[in-house]
């Protein structure tokens, strides 16, 4: 699962190095991206802020409404179902990042692990993108199976990252295509296993449906 990522790029070099289209003026996102909290993607062309997390719409024991969760991370196995279907065949985007973490250590005491690719201070992961009532645009991780790269010693799960000559497969090839591109990264990783707390609320937001 990820349940934070760092973005360190301003929007003007997201639009250079996807070749996209920056209108966004003064958008308002942090270098540390939590659920819940706006991001910056690449949709239809343009740089985009949404916010991270689809809304999972919550009824107490009573039936009355709760405040949505968000559902920051589409496993690949479940992209087929009635809740990413639309969505992965209409609405695919990319999530630009300098790195993504996962928590590890003990209950209580987790650590920050920051995986990235070497020497690239900005890539893209695979996304998902929709309107929502609840929050406006927003968007969602793709998430496969780790194993088979350097990944799987820190999380049996990890985003679907794509290289370069893949962006424009993911973003407008069919859903046959889309899918053979969900698969664990088989290029080099850079983990960062550092000493900071796990913190906030990011690790017990729901990630996957």
């Amino acid at each position: 699962m990820c349940n934070l990522y760092r973005m360190t790029k301003n929007k003007d070099e997201v639009a250079q190095m996807f070749d996209a289209v920056e209108t966004l003026g003064g958008a308002n996102f942090g270098e540390e991206v939590y659920p819940g909290y706006p991001g910056l993607v690449v949709a239809g062309g343009e740089v985009r802020q949404m916010n991270w997390g689809f809304p999972l719409v919550m009824k107490g024991k009573k039936g009355q409404p709760l405040k949505p969760k968000p559902v920051n991370n589409a496993r690949t196995d479940k992209l087929g179902s009635f809740f990413w279907r639309h969505s992965f065949e209409e609405r695919r985007c990319l999530i630009p990042l300098s790195a993504w973490a996962e928590a590890q250590g003990a209950k209580g005491a987790m650590t920050r692990t920051w995986l990235s690719l070497p020497d690239a201070e900005l890539f893209a992961c695979a996304g998902l993108w929709r309107q929502s009532d609840e929050w406006g645009a927003c968007f969602s991780m793709v998430m496969t199976e780790s194993a088979g790269s350097a990944a799987e010693q820190v999380h049996s799960r990890m985003p679907v990252l794509l290289r370069s000559q893949d962006y424009q497969g993911w973003l407008s090839g069919s859903a046959e295509e889309a899918t053979a591109l969900c698969k664990a990264f088989s290029g080099d990783l850079s983990i960062d296993h550092t000493d900071q707390p796990w913190s906030r609320s990011a690790a017990s937001q729901k990630s996957l449906f």
